[in-house]
């Protein structure tokens, strides 16, 4: 740890201003240890951290030493005339860290496609799909607050990259010195040579096409989108550009940005984090909406990398209330479905895909529908895989897939959620529906009385200390050790431990196969209907707990909700 630290003061490789920074914390062991203790883990979700000096951190140091190790993969897989397509967000050093990657990929013979500025996350998934590259980076840290930065890899499926190549880049690293193990070439140098084309407009132009043919009923913006009210924020993040543009050419015209939040910056400056799950990220669309009066129906509001997107609207009393990501994603697939079956386009043996910690409800409204359901591990490249599965196989037709964390794609142009075009989606449903003198508020009202009663809830335990992975996995082993036979009273049924693989009945105790990957979750099905998981974050160090709640009337599963939340207390 110390003589990684002295190696940094005293490499030539390091620039003046990281050695300044380093002498600050010298003889602060404490400190010194966060940055250098344990290395940046390079997994399927890429690296998020700090932004910082040091091997634990995010620095131009480990995003080149990171691709470093991805350049071998690509080479040792024959991919550097396919190229990788490079993106980044609004973060502060995101633009600095995608021409660090792209240096050492063009110092190793490897083709670069570089947007010329930033861009959403969705749109790099679709660009190696249309440019056939084997891969894809983008710099960001999604929705994390403004000290954080992201390395994110995609391979040539549009997905991101699978454990085993992620495994892969992780053993070259270990093997690879930081400094004197790195090529770089000269960003400029490499752009005059041919190796690295710079992209743009055009890129954009096939993207939106993509997007804008995933419209359900595109009759609803023609006849009703000058009639809606919709407010926009990018959170100061890249969607300010595309999704407006996207809701325009669908027919939106009744559109406002907020302006407060319109310009990209790192900074966030009018928000504490630029997450679109918090409402307080809406305070100046709310703001905004009543200053004219009131006359609103719509807010929406995406991530940085547009990836995700949040929704408020006016409840039955006229205030304006946050829908949660459960709430919009049974919302949109039951829109999808009945939106597909009214004008004819509904493709033969539909299915539509979620997340093991969505609700039920999802599933509800596809089995009342007669489409197909499939869950999959939490992480959207299991969602990416099915699509590329139902493509290859032509059992199923994907319609729709989303994750409970703001995260929805209703085409197979991109393999990664995308908040430009469910934001189109959203806008077109909700045209929809006023066309029928409905709001959002009452069609979900009225999905409740069809399907059942169901909420949920998501509690966030963050975990400290030099290794908060460690302390995280052995948490994970400890409640393995003391299984839970009942949640604040209630009876557990089953128990999917997807770490073992195994599916435990505790009523015959008979056992069985989850069929799904290997990943550190434990799903307890109570006796209820409701559902309790509990998972480690794969990018934060936090343990998630999600209760999925189901009752026989909304009061009845606030209760359940309640009961189940103090009793997580108990646990961390």
């Amino acid at each position: 740890m110390l003589e990684m630290y002295q190696k940094w003061l005293s490499s030539p490789y390091v620039d003046e201003d990281t050695k300044e920074e380093l002498r600050t914390i010298e003889g602060n062991e404490e400190e010194i240890t966060a940055r250098f203790g344990v290395p940046l883990e390079f997994g399927t979700a890429g690296l998020r951290s700090i932004m910082t000096a040091g091997t634990g951190r995010m620095n131009v140091y480990t995003v080149a030493h990171t691709t470093a190790g991805l350049a071998k993969l690509i080479l040792d897989k024959g991919g550097q005339e396919s190229g990788v397509a490079v993106a980044y967000d609004s973060r502060i050093n995101s633009v600095e860290f995608a021409k660090a990657a792209s240096e050492v990929l063009a110092a190793n013979g490897i083709k670069v496609y570089y947007f010329e500025s930033l861009r959403p996350t969705p749109e790099l998934s679709f660009t190696i799909l249309h440019l056939n590259c084997i891969a894809g980076i983008n710099i960001t840290a999604s929705h994390n607050s403004k000290e954080y930065n992201g390395y994110k890899v995609y391979w040539e499926d549009g997905a991101q990259l699978p454990p085993d190549h992620a495994a892969a880049v992780s053993a070259a690293v270990a093997e690879t010195d930081i400094f004197e193990g790195v090529k770089r070439m000269s960003f400029d140098k490499a752009v005059d040579a041919g190796i690295i084309n710079i992209i743009g407009s055009e890129v954009d132009e096939a993207y939106l096409s993509a997007v804008l043919a995933c419209r359900v009923c595109p009759d609803a913006t023609e006849k009703f989108g000058d009639s809606l009210n919709v407010i926009y924020t990018p959170l100061h993040g890249a969607g300010y550009k595309l999704v407006p543009e996207v809701l325009k050419r669908a027919g939106i015209s009744n559109l406002r940005i907020v302006p407060t939040q319109a310009v990209p910056d790192g900074n966030f400056p009018s928000v504490k984090s630029p997450n679109p799950e918090n409402k307080e990220c809406f305070a100046d669309g709310i703001d905004l909406a009543l200053s004219g009066g009131g006359d609103c129906d719509l807010i929406l509001a995406t991530d940085p990398d547009s990836d995700r997107v949040g929704i408020v609207a006016k409840d039955a009393s006229g205030l304006f209330v946050p829908f949660s990501g459960n709430q919009v994603g049974a919302l949109l697939v039951e829109y999808v479905i009945n939106g597909r079956k009214e004008k004819g386009t509904m493709p033969k043996n539909p299915c539509a895909i979620k997340s093991i910690v969505s609700s039920a409800m999802y599933d509800a409204v596809c089995l009342a529908n007669g489409v197909g359901c499939v869950s999959v591990l939490t992480g959207f490249k299991f969602i990416g895989e099915k699509i590329k599965e139902f493509l290859e196989t032509g059992k199923h037709s994907f319609i729709f897939g989303y994750e409970e964390s703001y995260g929805y794609l209703p085409g197979t142009y991109a393999r990664d959620k995308d908040a430009v075009a469910t934001s189109m989606l959203i806008a077109e449903m909700a045209s929809y529906y006023k066309g029928q003198g409905k709001t959002l508020y009452g069609v979900l009202a009225e999905m409740y009385e069809k399907y059942g009663y169901y909420k949920e809830l998501t509690v966030s335990s963050v975990v400290t200390g030099i290794d908060p992975m460690k302390t995280m996995r052995e948490k994970m082993a400890s409640l393995r050790a003391e299984a839970l036979t009942e949640i604040n009273g209630t009876k557990v049924l089953r128990i999917r431990d997807y770490k073992s693989g195994e599916i435990t009945d505790l009523g015959d105790h008979s056992v069985s196969s989850t069929g799904l990957p290997v990943s550190d979750v434990l799903y307890y099905e109570l006796a209820d209907g409701s559902t309790y998981i509990i998972r480690p974050s794969g990018t934060e160090p936090k343990i998630k707990v999600y209760v999925l709640a189901k009752g026989e009337s909304m009061a009845d599963v606030d209760a359940k909700l309640h009961s189940f939340g103090q009793f997580t207390k108990t646990l961390f």
